[in-house]
């Protein structure tokens, strides 16, 4: 499955709200731009996309928000890379970025919605699943997007596979051996900045020391 074409420009800070590029299944696999952030059909206020960026694995079959994207609207999220920070003791978080080791486009796990407005044209949107972080990520953060390796794509976009278990069976954490992360500049914090600069690699700021310096031993 080819999942990114040619006419696909290349973005290195997407922000809540923008579109994101996807793959869906309805008369057969294609590609899409969708708002990214989950704006459900019984929505009053599509402002109400901006909480639903990411949806947790554990809770795909109950949340009400999900639930009906989860049974037959899912989709996959095509990404090269992604973007988590590490809280520090004092001070501003800092940026990470994640890829695979051999820089290929890969996709997360995704489901799509379409919204109705009482007037206009429908918003068709989507959100990133989410799990456990997996070896490499653990030691900045606890959860990570859900990749779904080539072999699970067709079996997440079928609209008729519906059976709750098989499907969150596909939703496990990425191997770690495939990955690889580095830091990245605060440049990449605010979602006005774009280009590869968000990408190149910064030395990790080391933890400033104690107000009450070393403590003495007896």
């Amino acid at each position: 499955m080819e999942i990114v074409p040619d006419s696909l420009e290349p973005r290195y800070n997407i922000a809540p709200s923008q579109p994101v590029p996807i793959l869906l299944k309805d008369a057969g696999v294609r590609m899409a731009l969708f708002q990214w952030g989950l704006i459900p059909p019984w929505a009053k206020d599509p402002s109400i996309g901006n909480r639903m960026i990411n949806a947790r694995r554990e809770t795909l079959a109950e949340r009400p928000s999900f639930r009906d994207a989860f049974r037959a609207q899912r989709c996959l999220v095509i990404a090269d890379g992604f973007y988590e920070w590490r809280r520090a003791a004092r001070g501003p978080k800092t940026p990470y970025y994640v890829r695979l080791k051999s820089h290929e486009p890969f996709t997360f796990a995704g489901l799509w919605s379409r919204w109705r407005p009482p007037s206009g044209d429908d918003v068709l949107t989507c959100t990133i699943v989410t799990g456990d972080a997996n070896e490499l990520l653990e030691p900045i953060h606890d959860r990570m997007p859900v990749v779904i390796p080539p072999a699970n794509r067709d079996a997440w976009l079928d609209p008729e596979h519906r059976e709750a278990e098989s499907l969150l069976a596909l939703l496990r954490t990425g191997d770690p051996q495939e990955m690889e992360m580095y830091p990245v500049s605060r440049y990449v914090n605010s979602p006005a900045n774009e280009g590869a600069r968000c990408i190149e690699v910064e030395k990790e700021p080391e933890e400033p020391p104690s107000l009450f310096g070393p403590r003495r031993t007896s």
